[in-house]
């Protein structure tokens, strides 16, 4: 029986947030043996049945199968045919005709291909004297006389910093298929590459900084021969990219972690930015300096009650723990967020403001209960205080819908690199440049 809707919203948001559908089950074809004469020629034959719903206690879900290959794909038809002496009825001798094709299809991978372009710039001359000598000139390239075309270039670029692959496996990848390279010709190759790109570079940054929203992260790397530090010395990358406007990320390296090497890069950001970062105390001083309105990171604030968490006996875990009782609050902040997901930020706003807010006091009121009752020293203390401490900044999200509620955009932006230090292990100071993305919108 259908009841009526008491939710807090209005009929708009209601409508959104809740989404409207029609269950009911299609009927499946029950005349299977005229499957040949309905279906039209050419029709694939699936090998494993498409992902379907099937009714569980409690929930749906899809059963197991085989995800279809993209449609997009280019695709070689390699036709299996019966022999001629097979093509005969054994009931009656009539020559078989075709009725239709099986389809089943294969990925398949074509292996790398190294070429060279040979240039052929084409000379003149005058016949009746020796001046007039005339040679087509040379087409424009990234690196003037360099060895690699553009195209390899971008190939050993994404590589290195997007596929985590180091110079010396490129260099004896590329051997694999006849492109004999050393490793100095490739990283002599990167860093005149990022000189030619630093025009992009710093018209991507003036697009940053003109953002609304800027989230900003920050994560080590062990860099060697710089000149007075010796090699144990801790230098870092900070990540940065634009919440709204276009989509932008930028890289930078730097020697140290303080706000001495933090503050040049946010230099330029308009008063009143939004900006998104985790705890560091860093991040403070620059949104106080630049009048940016901070915000705090929710994942964060998660990741220490989920230590905490993780420390509790088996046994003696259950809903009953404060960790835990915490955890299923910032649970509930993320289901919300989830059924806001699409929406617009006004309506996105509206469901804050209606559901999210009674959970922060919930939070808060858990925060007041247990902050000074247990150790500070403790995992669980550790993870009180932080709350604690972030609690301002944590709770202004539901001040605008546009904000988001964690830095998890940036931190997985960030991540490929992490990926990549483990294979590249340290950095030479050879000329460690910025480097920028630009992700297509």
């Amino acid at each position: 029986m259908e009841g009526t809707c008491r939710c807090v919203f209005t009929p708009a948001v209601c409508g959104q947030v809740r989404g409207t559908g029609q269950s009911g089950s299609a009927q499946r074809d029950l005349f299977l043996n005229e499957a040949e004469a309905l279906a039209p020629k050419g029709t694939p034959v699936a090998e494993e049945t498409t992902p379907e719903a099937v009714e569980v206690v409690g929930h749906s879900r899809k059963k197991r199968g085989r995800k279809p290959l993209d449609p997009h794909l280019p695709r070689e038809i390699v036709r299996h045919e019966l022999p001629e002496p097979e093509r005969v009825c054994a009931h009656d001798g009539t020559t078989l005709i075709e009725i239709g094709v099986e389809i089943s299809e294969q990925l398949d991978i074509i292996p790398q291909q190294v070429r060279v372009i040979q240039h052929h710039r084409v000379k003149y001359a005058c016949p009746c004297c020796d001046e007039g000598i005339r040679v087509a000139p040379a087409p424009a390239r990234v690196i003037p006389k360099g060895l690699l075309t553009e195209a390899a270039l971008a190939w050993v670029v994404t590589a290195k910093y997007q596929d985590s692959l180091p110079l010396y496996r490129q260099a004896a990848l590329l051997g694999r298929f006849g492109g004999d390279l050393s490793r100095n010709t490739l990283a002599a190759s990167l860093v005149r590459v990022g000189e030619a790109v630093q025009p992009m570079i710093n018209l991507l940054r003036d697009h940053l900084l003109d953002a609304e929203l800027i989230l900003g992260d920050e994560t080590v790397i062990q860099v060697l021969k710089e000149s007075g530090r010796s090699a144990q010395s801790k230098s870092y990358l900070w990540a940065q990219m634009t919440g709204s406007g276009p989509p932008i990320r930028l890289f930078s390296y730097t020697p140290g972690r303080g706000g001495t090497h933090a503050q040049p890069l946010y230099e330029g950001i308009q008063p009143g930015v939004a900006l998104m970062s985790d705890g560091y105390e860093v991040y403070n001083a620059i949104a106080a300096t630049r009048g940016a309105i901070h915000l705090g990171c929710w994942a964060h604030a998660r990741r220490y009650f989920a230590e905490a968490e993780a420390a509790i006996p088996k046994a003696a875990r259950g809903p009953e723990q404060p960790a835990t009782q915490f955890i299923a609050a910032m649970g509930e902040l993320y289901a919300i967020e989830s059924r806001a997901k699409g929406l617009s930020p006004e309506l996105r706003g509206e469901l804050r403001l209606a559901q999210s807010r009674p959970v922060l006091a919930k939070i808060e009121a858990l925060l007041l209960q247990y902050l000074h009752a247990v150790t500070p020293n403790s995992l669980l203390g550790k993870a009180l205080h932080y709350l604690s401490s972030q609690w301002p900044k944590l709770t202004r999200f539901i001040d605008n819908g546009a904000w988001p509620i964690d830095n998890n955009l940036c931190e997985n932006a960030i991540r490929p690199f992490v990926v990549g230090r483990r294979n590249w292990l340290c950095v030479t100071r050879r000329r460690t440049r910025e480097l920028a993305f630009k992700i297509a919108a």
